[in-house]
């Protein structure tokens, strides 16, 4: 069944078929920016449409030339009640009640589904997030981009497309032999010596003590007082491991689980990148030559070398980049770019979830992806820091003394769905602010708790009924007619669901649903209010069956559509507060 925005838009492209037929507009105008939304002032009606003010100067006529007779077209469809041209063109429609009360039906009826598209269908795109050197683990710095990275992942599966969640292992850079270093250090401190204070350059934390146990058990003495290049790539290996399995246990502590997980090794090892190199080699896009000195003054050890370059400078990008060190060896970006190749090949759109640290690398693999893939869409969403406060004051972390706040401790603190949602309070790209008493305060200041409250609210009605002895009628024996217009503009809103999904999905932006279940939960906690000053107006009527259903039937769809936000969200809707 059609959404309500989905029958009028058809409308709206309908009539101006029948426009072009009259010869009233030229055919065969481009229709792209013609758009169907609620009117910013809902005075002006339920719906509103942009077409004669973006279609006017394509068609060499006044913006009101089209819009009248367009308006007399759109008052013929079914369920319009009234249309007018407002301002210089704007068409305002209002539709007739009954819309509104199919579309509560239409909500009943989907239940979980409701909202889903086939937007995505046929599409296959791989979301690659958290990404987190396999060093230690997660920390409130990654927890950001894990949610946003999870949560846009289920909102493109629930607008229809197919979805591969995947994890890059940085496993072949110089961090992961410091960490074997350091794993060596606490083997040989399980074995009974005394190592001191952990020296500069080496990871500290404790969570590395296990590792160093684990390995003192498998090997006893054999790798103490040996060189380190007897032991290095094995305690690598065992160390990556390990952090690996720690990395996953604190993800599924958010709910959140990949698809695949890439190792950078691994790619190197099977010769993509030399592939990759060959590649944009053949397109003209390498060649071996200098890079500028760095600007300002010049350090007394920089001399020019000459290096492998890639020319991203042909795609947008500020320089051109190096694929190699002045050893041979790759740079990350060369490795980053054989990477993306591999994703490419699978899949028909990629995402990359990043810190906002790493904004200077985005053009240069944009730039590669699209030398090597046509085109192929690829977008780059950057994630801003976390600040941590506790009452207002800010929590100080130390990586050189291994102290930080971990993922696990917080979610064990706060729970995995406070942490979920409040990740997805603000937009991506700008700071977020999480002080651990005020995400648990239980207020309307909390979108948490006011957006988890809503739907609460709305089982306590039917627990409520239940116990007072109160029948629910059979859905088709429900008189919706009965709700009023402050009523109906609950299902209004309610109805914006679908056309959330997508603006949300197509931008590629998941805080929307968030910001969207806060005007749900809002408009709905002030419906409720309004029984406070007039008990005609409470969800339960002990003596009138007949409405109560009908709102029984309003705050169940209203539940509906916050839980299937929520759902995307990874968000877990509560039945009762506590």
């Amino acid at each position: 069944m059609s959404t309500v925005f989905e029958t009028y838009t058809a409308a709206v492209h309908a009539a101006l078929d029948a426009l072009e037929a009259a010869g009233s507009i030229p055919a065969g105008l481009d229709r792209k920016a013609v758009a169907l939304e609620p009117p910013r002032d809902p005075s002006h009606g339920d719906l509103a449409t942009n077409a004669a003010m973006v279609l006017a100067k394509p068609a060499g006529k006044p913006p009101r030339a089209i819009a009248e007779p367009l308006a007399a077209e759109l008052a013929k469809a079914a369920g319009v009640a009234s249309v007018d041209v407002a301002g210089p063109g704007f068409i305002n429609i209002r539709l007739d009640p009954t819309v509104w009360i199919d579309e509560l039906n239409a909500i009943l009826a989907a239940g979980g589904d409701y909202g889903r598209t086939g937007m995505g269908k046929g599409v296959h795109v791989n979301v690659e997030y958290v990404s987190a050197n396999p060093t230690g683990p997660m920390h409130m710095g990654h927890c950001r981009g894990a949610v946003v990275g999870d949560a846009l992942a289920a909102l493109l599966e629930f607008a229809g497309h197919e979805v591969t969640r995947e994890y890059y292992v940085n496993d072949a850079g110089g961090q992961v032999d410091v960490l074997a270093r350091s794993a060596h250090l606490r083997y040989r401190e399980a074995l009974g010596e005394d190592i001191g204070e952990i020296p500069e350059g080496l990871y500290p934390g404790d969570y590395l003590k296990p590792v160093g146990a684990a390995l003192a058990a498998e090997f006893g003495d054999t790798h103490v007082g040996k060189p380190e290049i007897a032991w290095l790539a094995l305690f690598r290996t065992r160390a990556v491991d390990a952090m690996l399995a720690l990395i996953k246990a604190d993800l599924a502590l958010l709910g959140i689980h990949h698809d695949l997980f890439s190792s950078e090794a691994e790619v190197q090892a099977a010769g993509e990148a030399d592939r990759a190199e060959a590649e944009l080699r053949a397109k003209g896009y390498v060649y071996e030559g200098v890079l500028e000195p760095p600007k300002g003054e010049l350090p007394d050890d920089w001399e020019p070398v000459e290096l492998t370059l890639f020319r991203s400078t042909a795609f947008g990008d500020d320089v051109d980049r190096p694929l190699k060190k002045s050893d041979g060896s790759w740079t990350y970006f060369g490795a980053d770019m054989a990477y993306h190749k591999r994703k490419a090949e699978r899949a028909d759109q990629l995402i990359d979830i990043w810190g906002a640290d790493h904004a200077g690398t985005v053009k240069r693999i944009q730039a590669a992806v699209a030398a090597l893939t046509g085109g192929k869409p690829f977008d780059v969403k950057l994630v801003q820091m976390v600040r941590l406060f506790r009452a207002g004051e800010p929590v100080k972390m130390s990586k050189r003394s291994g102290s930080f706040v971990t993922l696990a401790d917080v979610v064990r603190e706060v729970g995995k769905d406070v942490v979920r949602f409040m990740m997805l309070t603000r937009r991506a790209d700008a700071p977020l602010d999480f002080d651990f008493a005020k995400v648990v305060e239980q207020s309307k200041d909390n979108p948490v708790f006011y957006v988890q409250y809503a739907h609460a609210r709305i089982h306590s009605l039917a627990r409520r009924a239940a116990e007072g002895g109160f029948t629910v009628a059979a859905p088709s024996a429900v008189d919706l007619a009965r709700l009023d217009e402050a009523e109906l503009d609950l299902v209004r809103l309610a109805a914006q669901w679908p056309r959330i999904v997508e603006a949300a999905a197509n931008a590629h932006e998941p805080h929307r649903i968030a910001f969207y279940l806060g005007d749900l939960a809002a408009a709905f906690h002030a419906n409720w209010n309004r029984g406070n000053d007039d008990p005609s107006k409470r969800y339960l009527i002990a003596d009138d069956p007949g409405i109560t259903n009908a709102r029984l039937a309003l705050a169940r769809g209203l539940g509906q559509v916050i839980a299937n936000g929520l759902h995307v969200m990874g968000v877990t809707p509560v039945e009762e507060m506590h």
